[in-house]
């Protein structure tokens, strides 16, 4: 039952969770688990780190794509 589970949560100390698959509660980032929401905030505070880093650089080295020359292999269709 789902509102044992939260009972037994609210006893637990933050990070506690409950493992579905080996039916037992366990400290979520030790088992691996990781918050999706915890998942995000990182992403952004590297988006962040990168793009300041990016503004206060005097120069950058960049790879310019290659333009692919043997197209896709299918003739175009006529415009309409």
């Amino acid at each position: 039952e789902g509102w044992l589970i939260v009972e037994h949560l609210r006893e637990k100390p933050l990070g506690t969770g409950y493992n579905v698959l080996s039916g037992k509660f366990e400290d979520m980032v030790k088992a691996g688990i990781v918050d999706p929401a915890k998942v995000v905030r990182s992403a952004l505070q590297n988006a962040a780190s990168v793009a300041s880093l990016m503004l206060t650089t005097q120069a950058m080295v960049v790879e310019k794509p290659e333009e692919d020359e043997r197209g896709s292999g299918a003739p175009s269709m006529p415009p309409m």
